[in-house]
């Protein structure tokens, strides 16, 4: 019986894609082996020589997102899964949240700034103008702006008052912006979660320069700490990915989802540190022994179709 293989696909990672190979082969035996991808051209024959994929970096190379949805049609598992990781946004991931139970911060989808390329002003023919003080006042102040599509840290801006807004507004070019409740936290945790089961809880402090940011010394009584532990499984139980981060701003004893569509999550030695590193890597490799030995199907979302309220009035807000 051939050995299952596992195809690490990353792209400028030193230390954690070398490290989980090592741990893959380690524990792999005789049935499972890992190495990093070798990919050329594609041939639409469905011939694709992994059984697994471990997906670093497609988020920001398009051919290999194309590769990987075709490699999951040939019969290839692919973490995370791409057709779903090409369609979900962070506005979208907050419904899925509140429908899971998990708090999430008060939320506003803002139209682009300047217009998309290969449209103009007719393109926008059902767009109205947008009332801004009905936006302050559902949100309050102060306020950060994220792209619904994004991820480090990226065209994020925190403003205090109109003006500061605006300004910020002016910068984000025909970026999808989200504007979004600022929760001013008594401590943070970031969250690897591994398998939808796996957790592991780190404190954070994202005020801090990004080496110093999991030295941070917080007091967790433990129902915060099971609180926390339920909401990431239940977020990524919700969005189908079998690993991703998940972060928790935590205000008056209430954990709130702030940051949780990190599918490519920050995993290098020199920012985690090496105890967050030693338990990446272990468990990582344990995660994918289990989904390329077991018989987990091809599955194209998580289990948010069956947890969100799709037979109420549109014209209710969400319970």
């Amino acid at each position: 019986m051939r050995k299952k293989r596992i195809g690490i696909l990353f792209g400028m990672e030193d230390t954690f894609p070398w490290a989980l190979v090592n741990a893959i082969n380690a524990k792999g035996g005789d049935q499972v082996e890992a190495a990093p991808c070798e990919i050329s051209f594609a041939k639409d024959d469905g011939v694709f020589g992994y059984d697994l994929v471990l997906d670093r970096i497609s988020h920001e190379v398009p051919f290999y997102r194309t590769w990987l949805k075709c490699a999951a049609a040939s019969g290839v598992k692919i973490v995370n899964n791409p057709f779903w990781w090409s369609a979900d946004d962070k506005f979208f991931d907050n419904f899925v949240a509140r429908a899971a139970g998990v708090a999430v911060p008060r939320t506003v989808l803002l139209p682009h700034k300047q217009y998309p390329p290969n449209t103009e002003a007719k393109s926008f023919r059902n767009m109205q103008w947008v009332n801004w003080e009905e936006v302050f006042n559902y949100l309050g102040w102060p306020i950060f702006m994220k792209p619904a599509y994004g991820g480090g840290w990226k065209d994020v801006y925190k403003v205090h008052d109109p003006q500061e807004f605006f300004a910020a507004y002016d910068q984000t070019r025909d970026l999808t912006m989200m504007a979004q409740e600022a929760i001013e936290f008594d401590s943070y945790y970031r969250c690897y979660v591994l398998g939808r089961k796996r957790v592991r809880i780190m404190m954070y402090d994202p005020k801090q320069p990004h080496h110093l940011r999991y030295v941070a010394n917080y007091h967790t009584p433990p129902e915060l700490e099971q609180r926390i532990h339920r909401d990431a499984v239940a977020l990524c139980e919700g969005l189908g990915y079998d690993m991703n981060t998940v972060e928790f701003a935590v205000r008056d004893g209430i954990p709130y989802a702030i940051d949780f569509m990190n599918c490519a999550p920050d995993a290098d030695l020199h920012s985690v540190g090496q105890e967050n590193f030693d338990w990446m890597v272990n468990n990582m490799a344990d995660t994918l022994i289990e989904i390329v030995t077991g018989g987990k199907p091809l599955e194209l979302t998580g289990n948010w179709p069956s947890v969100l309220n799709t037979s109420k009035d549109p014209g209710q807000p969400l319970a």
